[in-house]
């Protein structure tokens, strides 16, 4: 695999007040470089996430399945440690991206132990429930914290707006999906993860977290074929061994 620097993604200093850049007759407002600059920060991080994540041998959080059917399955996943990224976008495409930049910065140095980490699958985006296009109103982007660093994480650099997330064993029922996890994919797959719960004694178990789902993608953007997502959905399962769950704080 080979090495990448931290991408340092300039960030303008403007006055609040309108800013004015002439082309011929043109003049372009602040917003419009604001919007701009954003587009830019997402282009550099489709770079990152399509040259540098790993589809195999990478470390992914530890779990085992306890229980089974036709179209999900019920996973009790170990405790393990994330690093989150918040991001507020309407978007979940443009979230993941922004905020997987922000994480894979994080990953090449851009901490105050200037330490690397291996980078590890799945990306998570998990969804605030809100009342935008995706039922959102905002986003957490996270990224597994091997176990080498999971007791202390190096704390990231202050600009990176990102904070450690303790993610408590509990179990989570997990629906397959291919292809890519785009706008509007997602939503479909949660609803039809919801639809297969609605029809088991699970039904009303998904727990009181602070987010209404959760998508796991397992593969860089240059794969078209054979691509493995996943859609999380934490529940309570107190007949199953291990599956009672505890409320998690999002970070």
């Amino acid at each position: 695999m080979p090495s990448f620097l931290p991408i340092q993604v300039p960030v303008l200093s403007v006055p609040l007040s309108r800013v004015q850049l002439f082309f011929g007759d043109r003049t372009v407002r602040r917003e419009k470089m604001e919007k701009s600059q954003r587009l830019k920060m997402v282009a550099v991080g489709l770079l990152c996430w399509a040259w540098v994540v790993p589809c195999n041998g990478a470390e992914s959080p530890q779990y085992s399945v306890v229980h089974s059917e036709s179209d999900f399955e019920i996973r009790l996943y170990r405790d393990s440690t994330w690093m989150s990224a918040r991001v507020l976008d309407l978007s979940f495409q443009r979230a993941t991206l922004y905020g997987f930049h922000r994480l894979f910065q994080f990953t090449e140095g851009a901490n105050l132990n200037f330490s690397r980490l291996p980078l590890t699958v799945p990306v998570v985006t998990s969804v605030v429930p809100g009342a935008g296009p995706l039922h959102s109103s905002a986003y957490y982007v996270r990224l597994y914290l091997t176990s080498k660093f999971e007791d202390s994480p190096p704390v990231p650099l202050p600009e990176l707006d990102l904070e450690p997330y303790t993610w408590d064993s509990h179990c989570v029922a997990v629906r397959k999906f291919s292809g890519f996890a785009t706008d509007d994919t997602v939503l479909k797959e949660a609803e039809k993860l919801a639809t297969s719960l609605s029809k088991t004694p699970w039904a009303n178990s998904t727990s009181d977290s602070d987010y209404a789902y959760s998508i796991a993608q397992y593969d860089s953007p240059l794969r078209f074929i054979g691509r493995v997502n996943e859609v999380w959905v934490d529940v309570n399962a107190p007949e199953l061994a291990g599956c009672i769950s505890s409320k998690i704080a999002s970070s």
